[in-house]
């Protein structure tokens, strides 16, 4: 067990996480990642529609009061700028449990990183501080992440970074014409905890 002291746990190697305001600044932004239909088609299940800022202010106000954790992935601020974070990339969302069933201590993770921004590991790095902020700060036991089998690269990732492969629903999904299974991933706490403590990590 580390040493407690007091810490800033918003930020990972290369990104800072903050909160979601109520700014047209962020409406904006949250907007340009929910319209992304092709994005959208990799992680959602809902029948495809085009999103209207309706839609993503809902969406906005849920990760912003509803979620354990919803936080706009951000780079770091310019070095002479006093504000909290810099430009967004992304959003990273750890979903709350009902009260009734809070005590088993189980999440799931929900990311999506806007599309001039895909492709430089920004995805992986908020996917791994997710864990380390519900695995280390929230207490949680389990978490969870899935998506269907036709998004070879997200099944991939998810395997590179420790996930274990739980099981597939089978003909999940219609889409495009055919059926696609949901892929289903977990991480327990002690599997994350190993896996830091043979990186060196003090957990």
């Amino acid at each position: 067990m580390p040493e407690a002291k007091p810490l800033d746990p918003f930020h990972s190697a290369r990104l800072v996480y903050r909160a979601v305001c109520d700014t047209p600044a962020d409406e904006a932004f949250v907007h340009s990642i929910q319209r992304d239909a092709e994005a959208q088609s990799g992680s959602s299940y809902g029948l495809l529609r085009p999103e209207s800022m309706k839609a993503s202010n809902e969406f906005k106000q849920h990760i912003a009061e509803k979620c354990l954790l919803g936080a706009i992935v951000c780079l770091p601020p310019d070095g002479d700028s006093d504000d909290v974070a810099g430009e967004p990339v992304g959003i990273v969302c750890l979903k709350s449990a009902p009260p009734k069933v809070a005590h088993h201590r189980s999440s799931d993770i929900s990311i999506d990183i806007a599309r001039k921004h895909r492709g430089k590991g920004y995805g992986s790095e908020a996917i791994r501080w997710a864990l380390w902020y519900g695995f280390q700060m929230a207490g949680l036991h389990r978490i969870s992440i899935g998506t269907f089998s036709f998004n070879e690269g997200a099944v991939k990732l998810y395997a590179n970074l420790g996930f274990t492969l739980e099981g597939r629903q089978r003909d999940f999904m219609w889409f495009n014409g055919g059926w696609h299974d949901h892929v289903m991933f977990s991480m327990l706490e002690d599997e994350w905890r190993h896996v830091q403590r043979k990186a060196g990590m003090d957990v």
